[in-house]
């Protein structure tokens, strides 16, 4: 029996380990996929008994409406619930649909098309609602929406995953998201260092606009806690918004190593000074200053401007004597001229955006050698499983994906189907190849 034990933790050890690894890499990259910006989101939660919730919620994810529609069975109201969703959508000018994944998603989503057909500038996107009822259970959701019940709370959660994903999610304890093995077979706590390290990584790279952000967001900023995250909170709430980074330190308990460590992550948009807006951090305004003025750059010009004049500034100097001119490291001024010519960078607008649809897709609707576009929902060992637009996701299985690949959740993808089997409602995918 020793001799057992010690070969199977030999061998389970290392499983786990993966297994958390996979778990951590899936996490990421669902925190970095780009958010969809300056829509007005109508979020549903589908459901069969209880109906669908329905939110609708403004470009800064604040509730504007709330309904409940029961277009499924047993009530069949589907002729009422689309009278509902069409006067919410011609109401409030919504342009974009989130239709959460899971029961009675594909059913809903089939009423959302109808809807979509007739209507230019009007899509719809299912979105993982791992957590949501988590979430929407929760003290902070009582906090933020003491107003709504727990199931409308899901339908907010799911519109606001859509706006700003990385925001919504830090909401969501990392293991009830679901993106990855056999999460509760593994050491729990490992999961648990792995997950909460890549939550941080990403919120300190991406930056927290500090006027809006909630205090879940705020507490994973470096050198910012639960308890100081709810201090910034409450002072913003009492005082007004932010007028600069300067202004943070009036904040109780928020004294000057705090500040050191989370100035650099915290943004400030629209305020007294434009490099608040950006990663610079205060202590190196005076060097971004004196390249400045050396470049003639002003807040007013525009990307490509500020691009050929520090170009310009780059090409006319060796970086290594442009820094001892102006009394700076090398990185250090890397840095801040990457950040003078794109200020306030969000490195998530550069991934590919989520796949936006206006119609459903059947089973019988599809032949082998099809291509279709679809959405990597999930990442393990054996493949990937890919929304296509059906009830379930399909399997893009490993030995249809080329050696060197390397897929990510959230990545928007050309598939081939390979086979489908109705009887188990079933479909196998492989990755489309460039000519």
């Amino acid at each position: 029996p020793a001799g057992e034990r010690a070969v199977r933790r030999a061998r389970t050890d290392p499983a786990e380990r993966t297994a958390s690894a996979v778990f951590a890499r899936n996490r990421r990259a669902l925190l970095t996929q780009p958010p969809l910006a300056g829509h007005t989101v109508l979020g549903i939660d589908p459901g069969f008994r209880t109906g669908c919730k329905v939110a609708v919620l403004d470009p800064t994810g604040k509730v504007l409406d709330t309904a409940t529609i029961y277009p499924h069975p047993p009530q069949k109201k589907s002729d009422d619930a689309r009278r509902v969703l069409s006067d919410l959508i011609t109401h409030h000018g919504a342009t974009l649909i989130a239709i959460g994944n899971g029961t009675a998603s594909r059913e809903t989503e089939q009423l959302v098309a109808e809807l979509t057909r007739d209507r230019d500038g009007l899509h719809y996107v299912i979105v993982n609602e791992a957590g949501a009822s988590v979430y929407s259970a929760g003290t902070l959701a009582r906090a933020e929406l003491p107003d709504l019940d727990v199931s409308m709370r899901g339908a907010v959660s799911i519109g606001r995953r859509l706006l700003d994903p990385l925001a919504e999610l830090v909401k969501i304890d990392p293991q009830s998201i679901g993106v990855g093995l056999y999460q509760h077979d593994v050491d729990q706590k490992e999961l648990a260092g792995a997950l909460d390290g890549v939550v941080e990584s990403v919120v300190n790279q991406v930056g927290v606009e500090v006027n809006t952000a909630s205090p879940a967001l705020l507490a994973h900023v470096a050198g910012i806690g639960p308890k100081l995250a709810g201090a910034i909170v409450a002072h913003r709430d009492g005082h007004g918004p932010f007028p600069s980074r300067a202004a943070l330190r009036g904040v109780a308990g928020l004294g000057p190593r705090a500040f050191e460590q989370a100035a650099g992550f915290l943004r400030i948009r629209g305020g007294a000074n434009p490099l608040d807006a950006g990663a610079i951090h205060p202590e190196s305004y005076p060097l971004a200053e004196r390249v400045m003025a050396r470049t003639g750059v002003t807040g007013e010009m525009t990307a490509a401007e500020k691009q050929a004049r520090l170009d310009k500034l780059r090409g006319d100097w060796e970086i290594e004597r442009l820094a001892a001119e102006l009394g700076a490291g090398v990185p250090t001024l890397t840095d801040v001229l990457d950040q003078l010519a794109r200020p306030g960078r969000d490195q998530r607008e550069e991934a590919p955006p989520p796949l936006l649809r206006s119609d459903v897709l059947s089973l019988a609707d599809l032949r082998p050698g099809m291509t279709l576009s679809g959405t990597v929902r999930n990442v393990v060992d054996f493949g990937a499983f890919v929304d296509v637009g059906l009830k379930n996701d399909a399997l893009l299985h490993r030995s249809r994906i080329p050696r060197g690949t390397a897929l990510q959740v959230g990545d928007v993808i050309a598939v081939t189907v390979a086979e489908v089997d109705e009887a188990r409602g079933r479909v196998g995918l492989g990755l489309k190849q460039e000519e």
